[in-house]
């Protein structure tokens, strides 16, 4: 199970926060249809997803954990497909 969670925190998130916007229209987030798994909203990408740098995210038990503090549980995340850890978020700020 931790060699699970450990690969899991290479995975990118679509939970994930406090970084500058990627740039791409047609990021592989917009072009993979993502939705969030607690409450099935479409992760866009290009409008409100941002890289988080991996020395900003500490994995723990319950989930990983953001400089902000913020902790997202791992039933809130996704893997990405470009291995990087990404926030996705709603106009207001809140977690996508």
């Amino acid at each position: 199970m931790t060699a699970k969670l450990n690969g899991l925190a290479r995975a990118a998130l679509c939970a994930l926060m406090f970084v500058a916007p990627a740039f791409a229209h047609d990021s592989w987030i917009s072009r993979g249809g993502y939705r969030s798994p607690v409450n099935g909203e479409l992760c866009r990408g290009d409008n409100d997803c941002f890289i988080v740098p991996a020395e900003s995210v500490k994995v723990n038990g319950g989930g990983y954990e953001l400089r902000a503090p913020e902790t997202v549980p791992y039933s809130d995340t996704l893997p990405s497909a470009d291995g990087q850890y990404w926030r996705c978020q709603k106009s207001d700020g809140s977690r996508r």
